[in-house]
């Protein structure tokens, strides 16, 4: 890449930005776009805007600015309010370092003399920035040793702010647990591996008796898990009817504004309403209501009292006793009554429940190593496209594409934009896919789900992107040369790690402009919405179906910065430039995802902050892949004291070892402390409980089915 196209990809981007920040300021001024820009503040009953009549385009930057901790937890929960202290953690290692770096290691690079052409890593490209980076310094340079001081100084400053932010979102979780108020889930623990039954005896009794025994004094009820899946069938068909049903009365109304008489709806019935005979909607959907309630209400019976698993809930009339009990041994053999302390309503993944302890330990086996071959089979696709994506590879791989791709213009914005689009597209094929092999290790609730899909995604990023991109083009630039002098590949590629850090800044500042554009904007939620709500919508619950907000996918935002911190402290001394583009990431990131907890995204799951020990580890793994770098290329640069940065890596070992035995007790568990303030007069437990019973054994929802009073014996028996 030559200087002309880092500005243009760079200029170009922040030109990108900058619309698309005019399109929010203009866009969600309009009351009609403001459940998209506003939809968490909606839903919580307040005015989408707190100061409309002087509301100007950086309003949303000074709110943003003055709320607390505080209102993030109210609005978000703890977990968001944990992401913005990584954010903030990250941000001020960036700022920290670079105050140092920047003045210090910038001017002795660009100030050193080359005695021959021959030392540079340049090879004639890039050559204005490649004076600003550790490959401009020669071989055995005394300069080196302000590199290596810098080293230390990245490493010592991470490790400060890294332990700074574990003790306070040690704090933060303590007290959001230690509330007065608490939750169904503190009140409950989840039992799995129940043993066979004895003779005469049913899941209900077994369960109820053993816990009887051993806690006499604090349990209250059990409720044992059951299979759903044939009667979760019946109800999502219910539900759709009696939602079609709604919506085509709604049409029907609609209908008689221009002709008294109506127009009553009607469909076809078979495949995807294209084909078949066409019925009245209404009737038919009344008839096929008729007909499943029975028959819902009956698998109802048949699936609590018959489809009984090997898993339950057992609730405790008290916090202090859940907990204690979600914390103990129970039985002598540890296949048997596991126990752990109850995930949320919303966060359990029934399906998974029931899997036995073994079944467990080898699913997760099979998944890890499907994980590993699959991260050593995608570098492949990677690597090549790190390799295909470089014009001067391009076109030795595809000659015909010399004559496209010499026009100057085309030249200058394919060497901007290519590699880095590539690269991002080719990414967006992995969540998915880590999200059912998490789920299939037999997880039991929904946030140990993501961190395990994030921690997978997290690996295939920095082993992919950051050591694909940076091995696959250094490998094709070079190959004629490892071919003809194949001992001189480890000095090739640690020459080539300087090379990269300007494919990887590009990267970053695409990232930020684009992507937080992007996010600020909201174009695509708002296209989608305005068509939805013009073409499919027919009654308010579509409409508020069309705009409800997501929430902060952790599974892939929190890898997505992961791959920036890992980029940005592996070059932060071997090219510092770097440094302040990823400044600007964080800092934008906490301003426009500030904005988004505020006032867009929903939480779908509370978990505590139980995802910062997970972002912890990871920022250690990219500080010990940053320290081993450099270990490696101050090696490569022929240092001789390069042997002192050997305590590095030992330190940040030794760093986790610390932090895991100081902190990460109180995250895996619970606290007894922090639980102890019970309100027991308060407690409504029949409530905590009913807050467990699956949406499919319930009957609320359809009271004009018929023959619902069933339920109502059912779960008697199972209670």
């Amino acid at each position: 890449m030559d200087f002309n196209s880092f500005l243009t990809s760079l200029g170009t981007s922040c030109i990108i930005f900058v619309i698309l920040m005019l399109i929010f300021a203009w866009l969600s001024k309009n009351p009609s776009n403001h459940v998209i820009y506003y939809p968490s503040r909606i839903l919580r009953g307040l005015e989408p805007t707190e100061s409309a009549k002087t509301r100007n385009p950086f309003t949303w930057i000074v709110e943003c600015l003055k709320s607390t901790e505080e209102d993030i937890v109210a609005t978000s929960g703890v977990d968001t309010a944990v992401y913005f202290v990584f954010l903030s953690t990250v941000l001020g290692i960036l700022v920290i370092s670079g105050v140092v770096l920047l003045p210090v290691l910038l001017p002795l690079a660009a100030t050193e003399r080359i005695a021959k052409p021959s030392e540079t890593t340049s090879n004639g490209t890039f050559n204005n920035l490649d004076k600003l980076a550790m490959g401009n310094i020669r071989n055995k340079s005394p300069r080196l040793w302000a590199f290596l001081a810098g080293t230390y100084w990245v490493s010592i400053v991470t490790l400060f702010m890294l332990f700074k932010a574990y003790r306070h979102v040690s704090n933060l979780r303590a007290k959001a647990l230690s509330s007065p108020e608490g939750k169904p889930e503190q009140y409950a623990i989840l039992v799995r591996d129940l043993p066979p039954l004895a003779p005469g005896q049913n899941r209900k009794e077994q369960v109820d008796s053993y816990f009887r025994k051993l806690h006499p004094e604090a349990f209250y009820k059990s409720m044992v898990v059951t299979n759903n899946k044939e009667l979760d069938k019946i109800w999502v068909e219910l539900d759709g009817y009696r939602q079609k049903l709604v919506r085509a009365e709604a049409i029907f109304a609609a209908s008689k504004e221009k002709n008294p008489e109506g127009t009553r709806p009607m469909h076809k019935i078979g495949f995807l309403g294209l084909l078949g005979e066409k019925v009245h909607t209404i009737e038919y959907c009344n008839k096929k209501i008729a007909e499943l309630g029975p028959k819902w209400v009956s698998e109802q019976k048949t699936t609590m009292t018959d489809k009984q698993e090997d898993a339950s809930l057992v609730f405790f009339t008290s916090r202090s006793a859940a907990v204690s009990a979600g914390q103990t041994i129970h039985a002598v053999k540890p296949d048997t009554w596991t126990v752990m302390e109850a995930p949320e309503p919303r966060q359990l993944v029934w399906g998974n429940l029931p899997i036995n302890f073994f079944h467990r330990e080898i699913r997760q086996y099979i998944v890890y190593a499907i994980v590993a071959v699959t991260i050593f089979f995608y570098m492949i696709p990677i690597t090549f496209i790190s390799a295909f994506t470089t014009l001067d590879n391009l076109k030795k791989l595809l000659p015909f594409m010399k004559v496209i791709v010499d026009i100057p213009a085309l030249k200058t914005v394919l060497e901007a934009f290519l590699p880095q689009l590539a690269l991002l597209l080719f990414l967006m094929l992995l969540p998915r896919f880590l999200m059912f092999l998490s789920k299939t290790e037999g997880i039991p609730e929904e946030s140990h789900i993501i961190r395990a899909s994030a921690g997978k995604y997290f690996y295939f990023s920095v082993l992919n992107v950051f050591l694909g991109v940076t091995l696959g083009g250094t490998l094709f630039r070079t190959f004629k040369t490892i071919q003809h002098q194949p001992d001189m590949i480890i000095e090739l590629l640690g020459d080539g790690l300087p090379d990269n850090a300007t494919f990887f800044l590009t990267f970053v500042a695409l990232r930020f402009f684009v992507g937080y554009g992007l996010e600020i904007s909201r174009l695509f939620p708002l296209i989608v919405f305005h068509i939805k709500k013009k073409f499919l919508c027919k009654t308010e619950a579509d409409v508020k179906a069309a705009w409800a907000p997501g929430d902060f996918s952790y599974a892939t935002r929190v890898p997505n910065d992961m791959l920036i911190i890992t980029i940005t402290l592996c070059y932060s001394v071997i090219a510092p430039l770097i440094i302040p583009f990823s400044a600007v990431y964080f800092g934008l990131g906490w301003l426009i995802q500030r904005n988004q907890a505020l006032k867009v995204y929903m939480p779908r799951y509370e978990s505590y902050g139980r995802m910062w020990p997970h972002i912890h580890t990871r920022i250690l793994a990219a500080l010990i892949i940053y320290q081993i770098a450099m270990i490696g290329y101050f090696g490569i640069k022929k240092f001789p004291y390069s042997i002192l940065l050997i305590p590095l890596p030992i330190s940040s070992l030794v760093f986790s070892f610390v932090c895991s035995k100081k902190f990460y007790a109180s995250f895996a568990s619970t606290p007894l402390e922090v639980v102890c303030n019970d309100k027991k007069s308060d407690t409504n437990m029949d409530a905590i409980f009913k807050s467990y019973v699956p949406s499919c054994l319930g009957s609320e929802k359809f009271e004009n089915v018929g023959h619902v009073s069933h339920y109502a014996d059912v779960l008697s028996e199972q209670i």
